[in-house]
C-alpha cells in the first residue's frame, strides 16, 4: 500500500513539474536557445479574430526550408497558423512574411528523422502527443 502511495505522489510531482516546466517556462517565459546552440526564430500567427500572438520556437532549416516543429503539449501558434496560414517570421531581427504549410508524408519521415527529439527533451515535455512539423515558405 505505501509503494501505491509513493508511486501515486511521484506521478503526481512529475506531472506538476511538466506543467509548470511547457507553460511556465516554456510558453510565458519563451526562453531562446541559441547560446546552446539552437536556432530560435519568433513566429507571429493570427486567431480568428485577427488577433496577432508572437511565440519564441526553435527553428531548423534543410535544404534552404525553414521548418518548426509542434513537438509540446501546448501547441496554440500552431492550430493558429494551420487556421490563418499567413504568418510573420523574425529571425535575427530580420522580418519576412511567410505561409505555414503541414508537412505530411516522406518530407515529414525525412524532417523528422533529421530532428529527432531526444529523450531527455521529451522527458522534460511529458512525453508528448505525436508531434506536427510547419514549412514557412516565403510569400515573395
Amino acid at each position: 500500500m505505501k509503494l501505491f502511495k509513493w508511486l501515486g505522489s511521484l506521478i503526481v510531482i512529475y506531472v506538476l513539474f511538466v506543467v509548470i516546466f511547457e507553460v511556465g517556462y516554456l510558453g510565458i517565459m519563451q526562453p531562446s536557445f541559441e547560446e546552446r546552440g539552437i536556432p530560435m526564430l519568433v513566429l507571429t500567427t493570427n486567431d480568428e479574430h485577427g488577433d496577432a500572438d508572437s511565440s519564441m520556437l526553435a527553428r531548423f532549416e534543410t535544404n534552404g526550408k525553414l521548418y518548426v516543429s509542434a513537438h509540446h503539449w501546448t501547441r496554440g501558434w500552431y492550430r493558429r497558423a494551420i487556421t490563418n496560414p499567413a504568418v510573420q517570421v523574425e529571425i535575427d531581427g530580420m522580418k519576412s512574411r511567410r505561409v505555414a504549410i503541414p508537412v505530411l508524408g516522406q518530407e515529414f519521415d525525412e524532417i523528422s528523422a533529421a530532428y529527432k527529439l531526444p529523450l531527455p527533451a521529451r522527458f522534460l515535455m511529458g512525453f508528448p502527443p505525436p508531434r506536427d512539423i510547419l514549412r514557412l515558405d516565403p510569400t515573395d
